[in-house]
This record gives structure tokens, C-alpha cells and sequence, in this order.
């Protein structure tokens, strides 16, 4: 029975009384079971009685009788008792715990999947540094954590377009052609311009693939280090993102917005809606009417439009694509774009709290030998994706990255992700798999199969270890649910390491294959299934982060 079955078992107690006559009270949409801290308190508990107490003008406890009684009428429940003021602490038959094994192993990939989020179209940006020099370490974070979100909202069910915002148009984008066309012709970098050997590489492959380019005039020869340089970039920047496993579905142009004449429609649009306003000869968008801390220009009197012009465009044109929830993952130094964001999605007539979110995450710094590391080889002054790549590999920085909550400045020690210690995160998850495939290769060299599913024995897990990991698996569904409704990957991660501790102390405890000439029994492969059951959930949790799961290590 997984978790999810007895919530409905309970659910369907709630309606027997209900339609008994014994309670007078709304049946609630669900309810939910956990497990109790305490295992003297049962496998599962529930406070439904304690929530159902009050609008039925009813002592909570006698709720809890009236369910009890009906709850240990259905098949799998063994005992149920009152705890306190009125929780309900539910113990299943082994039968019933042990089934689970069985479930997990049948719905494969798909286990830990849900509907809940079918039919919402989700956009989700994230990374979208500027294109003008690698990415860097806080960018290499929003990769980890945005692809893994992308992964997870689709496991829930959403249709997920990702999407990276390239910067091109503005100011940066001028320099970035400048200081390339300096290091091509031998001259200092302008000021505020960007360094760097990249710099002069790829300077160097413009001028190889553009003969004759430093002999243009100046000014047409600063449009080709501009262009050429920005192609290269862009995709450079996809190169080392796919690499890193992130795949964009779109990769959006800023300087679209203007060339298509996006920005000036948006300005006219945002006008219709009363919200924008001319002073000073600029135009504005009354944001402070949303809770902004100042209105904002989109127009400045020289008739240059703003970047906040582009944000609204932008915006605009994510919402018209038919996204219905529309998710900005921005670095540390942005916080001050979640109110004027979501006072466009207000200006625009959204619903700010429903239409937009703003996740910020926070910076990171990654140790060797206890001293910070600050330097890159090839980009100066950052540390870049390759960088992190390079020291400890794309499975560890994915993971690493992803399994803190992004509220939190992250430090990754490189000594610890390249050692094959407990302390290194993701290979502990990782040795639990490899360690099942290796049970299953020892059962195969040994004629051992677990058996076809109807000969499965469920019942025969009935150790404290067994019921334990088989309690863990349970909770897949509802974590995978929980991190996606509220954004957070990291709580797939922490959540594979308890499932691989659980099964490491399972494993310890629990003899799985028949030593010498002792023959395979009903309990090994239960226990056959247990183990294949919990390497499926680790590979379906891995996947959410984009880590692989090693048979061997």
C-alpha cells in the first residue's frame, strides 16, 4: 500500500461516517498521511480527526474513534490507535508494506510521476547571462537548478518550454565587439571593457574567418568583431550547456524585441491599460500603483527606449506564446527586479502572485585545500563552467549545485566532490546504486531470479530495516509533488540520501543472497525485489537532477 493508497483508505473512512450519519461535516478534497518520526507510533499518522474536529462541533478525539473503527475494516491495516488529542497512528501488515516493493518496481520510470500540474504551460528562464564571456560559477548554479526544476515540473505533469534569454542588444554588447576588436589589433582593452584570453581567442577566430576584416574601416570593422563575436559566444554558451546536460528550448533574442518593434507595442499595449504616463519628456510605467518601489522609465527623453522597456516586452511576449505561469531564475544581485517584474505582470492585467515568479539564488564559491578559489585560467577574474567541469565533473557539479536550497550561499569543496567518501553527497547516492547492480549481478551468476511478481512474497518483509526502506519508497511520489509545487530540486537530492541510507542499513542488516550451499529462499527474493525497487526510485531521482546512476563504480 503506498502512501498515496491510504490517504485515499482514509478518505474513504471520512465518507463512510459521513454518509452513516455518525458525522456531520464536509469530506475533504485529501488528506495527508506522513510517517511518524517515532516507529512506535505506527507506520503512517494522520491529523484528519484534529482538522475535522471543529467543523462538526465534535471532540477531536471522538472523531478519531469514529474513523478508527472504519479504517481497520480495510484490507492492509493492521492496527489503528488514538495518540494525544486525537491523531490517528495507522500499522500496516507486512503484506500490505511490503507490496510496495512490488508497485515501485511495475510502474518503472514512471514511479514518483503525478498529474498535478496537467494542462499548466510553465516557462522557465534561467541562466540567461550575458553573452559576452563564459559562463560563470552562479550561472553554472541556475543551470543545475533550473534544468533539474524543468525536470521535475514535467515529472508532475506541466508542459515545460525552458528558455534562455540572450542579451544582445545594449551597451555590453558594444564593449564586448570593442575589446575584441582591440585584442585583434594589438591595442589596450577600452575602459569597463572585458579581459581575458578568451578575449583573444576569439578575437583570433574572427580574424581568421573574416581575411581582411582589420583592414575595414573602423567603424565596419567594429560591426564585425560585434556580430561575429556575439555568434561565437552564443555558441559557445550552448556548447557548454549541453555538455552540461541543460537543453534550452528556446533561445530568446532581446534584440528581436526591438527589431520586430515588440518593445514600442508593448509601451502602447501597457498604455491601453492606464498604467503608462509621459514627464520630463520620457515616457513611464506607473509601477509604484503595484507596489514597485518608483515608477520606471521606458522611454528616456533622448527617445532611447530602457532595459525595463525590453523586461516588458519580454514579458508580454512570453504571456502571448500561451505560458501561463512564467518562472525568472535571477542571480543574487537582482533582487531588486522581483517587485518591478511582477508590477509589469500587474500592468499588463495579470495576476502578479499567479502569472510570475521571481527566484533568486545566491552566490557560490568553491575550496581546494581549505583556500577559496578565485581565478580562471581562461576567463581572468571567474570561475567558469568549464572550470567546474574540469575539477570535479559534470555529476558531482550538477548534483553538488543542486541539492542546497538556493536561498543559501553554497560552498563546494573540490578535495571533498573528487574523494570516495561519505561526505562526497553524490557518490554516496551513487555507491547505493552501483551496490544494487552488484546484488544483481551476483544473483544472476548465481541462478537467482527475483521471481515473476504473482510468486513475490511481501509479507516476508517484516524487519525493521525492510520496513524502513520500504517507508522511504513511499515517500518518493510526495516529494517529487512537494518540489515541484514549491520550486525546490534540492529536496529530491536530500531525499536520495536518506533512501540510501536506509538502504545501505538495510543491506548491512539484511543478508540478501544465500552464503556457500545454501539455497535461495521465498525471503531472498523478496528481498530481490526490495533491492530492485529501491534502485528504480534512485535512477528516477537521479534522473530529476540530471545525474547518471553508475552499475559500477
Amino acid at each position: 500500500m503506498t502512501p498515496a493508497e491510504l490517504s485515499q483508505a482514509v478518505l474513504s473512512a471520512v465518507r463512510a461516517v459521513v454518509e452513516a450519519g455518525e458525522l456531520t461535516v464536509a469530506v475533504p478534497e485529501q488528506v495527508t498521511v506522513e510517517r511518524p518520526k517515532n516507529k512506535d507510533h505506527g507506520d503512517y499518522a494522520t491529523n484528519v480527526a484534529l482538522q475535522l474536529a471543529k467543523p462538526a462541533g465534535r471532540p477531536p478525539r471522538q472523531v478519531a474513534e469514529l474513523l478508527s473503527a472504519r479504517l481497520q475494516e480495510f484490507p492492509g491495516v493492521a492496527k489503528v490507535e488514538i495518540a494525544g488529542p486525537g491523531f490517528l497512528n495507522i500499522t500496516l501488515d507486512a503484506a500490505s508494506q511490503g507490496a510496495l516493493a512490488r508497485t515501485v518496481v511495475e510502474a518503472g520510470e514512471a514511479y514518483g510521476r503525478n498529474e498535478a500540474l496537467r494542462g499548466l504551460r510553465i516557462n522557465l528562464e534561467f541562466v540567461s547571462a550575458n553573452p559576452t564571456g563564459p559562463i560563470h560559477i552562479g550561472g553554472v548554479r541556475w543551470a543545475a537548478v533550473g534544468d533539474s526544476l524543468g525536470r521535475i515540473l514535467r515529472a508532475t505533469g506541466a508542459e515545460v518550454t525552458t528558455e534562455y534569454y540572450i542579451n544582445d542588444a545594449g551597451v555590453q554588447i558594444s564593449k564586448f565587439g570593442a575589446s575584441l576588436q582591440a585584442a585583434a589589433n594589438g591595442r589596450p582593452v577600452p575602459e569597463d571593457g572585458y579581459v581575458g584570453a578568451y578575449i583573444v581567442d576569439i578575437a583570433k577566430q574572427i580574424v581568421d574567418g573574416h581575411p581582411g576584416v582589420l583592414d575595414l574601416p573602423e567603424a565596419e570593422q567594429l560591426e564585425v568583431f560585434r556580430s561575429a563575436g556575439l555568434t561565437l559566444m552564443v555558441d559557445e554558451i550552448k556548447r557548454s550547456m549541453e555538455e552540461f546536460g541543460v537543453h534550452f528550448d528556446v533561445w530568446f533574442s532581446e534584440k528581436s524585441l526591438h527589431d520586430s518593434g515588440a518593445v514600442g507595442q508593448a509601451i502602447e499595449r501597457l498604455r491601453e491599460q492606464g498604467h503608462v504616463f509621459d514627464r520630463d519628456g520620457a515616457i513611464w510605467l506607473r509601477t509604484t500603483d503595484f507596489g514597485d518601489d518608483k515608477d520606471r522609465v521606458l522611454v528616456k527623453a533622448d527617445g532611447d527606449t530602457t532595459y525595463f522597456a525590453s523586461d516588458a516586452a519580454y514579458y508580454l511576449s512570453k504571456r502571448d506564446r500561451g505560458n501561463a505561469v512564467n518562472v525568472y531564475m535571477l542571480g543574487a544581485d537582482h533582487h531588486g527586479y522581483v517587485g518591478r517584474l511582477k508590477a509589469i505582470a500587474a500592468c499588463a492585467g495579470d495576476d502578479p502572485e499567479l502569472n510570475i515568479e521571481v527566484l533568486i539564488g545566491q552566490f557560490v564559491k568553491m575550496i581546494r585545500a581549505g583556500e577559496e578559489v578565485r581565478m580562471s585560467k581562461r576567463a581572468g577574474n571567474i570561475i567558469t563552467i568549464d572550470d567546474v567541469v574540469d575539477w570535479i565533473g559534470v555529476d558531482a557539479a550538477r548534483y553538488s549545485l543542486a541539492r542546497s536550497s538556493t536561498d543559501s550561499t553554497l560552498t563546494l569543496d573540490i578535495d571533498v566532490l573528487t574523494s570516495t567518501s561519505n561526505e562526497n553527497h553524490v557518490y554516496y547516492v551513487q555507491y547505493a546504486h552501483s551496490r544494487m547492480c552488484s546484488v544483481a549481478r551476483n544473483a544472476a551468476q548465481l541462478g537467482i531470479d527475483k521471481g515473476a511478481a504473482e510468486d513475490f512474497r511481501p509479507e516476508l518483509l517484516d524487519s525493521p530495516w525492510e520496513n524502513a526502506l520500504l517507508g522511504k519508497l513511499g515517500e518518493f511520489p510526495q516529494v517529487v509533488a512537494s518540489a515541484a509545487e514549491l520550486r525546490e530540486p534540492h529536496r529530491v537530492a536530500r531525499y536520495l540520501e536518506q533512501l540510501a541510507g536506509e538502504y545501505h542499513r538495510f543491506y548491512d542488516n539484511c543478508r540478501i543472497l544465500p552464503r556457500g550451499d545454501e539455497e535461495a529462499t521465498d525471503l531472498t527474493r523478496a528481498r530481490l525485489w526490495l533491492a530492485d525497487a529501491t534502485r528504480t526510485v534512485i535512477v528516477n531521482g537521479l534522473g530529476l537532477l540530471g545525474v547518471s546512476a553508475p552499475e559500477r563504480m
